[in-house]
């Protein structure tokens, strides 16, 4: 791949990320919750019955502790999380859904569905797997680093 095609496929796909997200950023702000907060919650619906630690949610969302813990006080402000005490480390503190979210989360989850359907409107399984491929092999490069 010549240097200039792989400068503007590196700029589609961060152009790609940005728009994505603001789209469905946009489509979700009737729920009340700004970016952050719906995908804290979306990634810890993804943990199921298994109940992440505080550091565990982070990486996972991809922030730092501190920016972390200020939305998590938001979330639990509002009811839809809570924290549990780890018995094992007293500093630590695992993340608790609570039940009050599942319905929020239901609606994330439809908007972002009904979104996912619209952008790929036209792009067949065999493109979807191609790319996946290439991307897999960007992340794998990445992680050699």
């Amino acid at each position: 791949m010549p240097h200039t095609d792989q400068h503007r496929f590196g700029m589609q796909l961060a152009q790609l990320s940005r728009s994505w997200r603001a789209e469905l950023d946009r489509r979700l702000a009737g729920l009340g919750l700004s970016q952050a907060r719906w995908l804290v919650l979306l990634h810890l619906a993804r943990f199921h019955d298994e109940l992440p630690t505080q550091r565990e949610l982070a990486q996972s969302v991809g922030v730092e502790g501190p920016t972390l813990a200020r939305l998590l006080d938001s979330l639990e402000t509002q009811g839809l999380v809570s924290r549990q005490a780890v018995a094992e480390d007293r500093r630590a503190k695992k993340i608790c859904l609570n039940d009050s979210a599942r319905p929020l989360i239901e609606q994330i989850e439809a908007i972002s569905s009904q979104l996912r359907l619209e952008l790929f409107d036209g792009i067949d399984e065999d493109e979807i797997r191609q790319c996946q491929l290439v991307h897999a092999r960007i992340l794998a490069n990445l992680e050699k680093r």
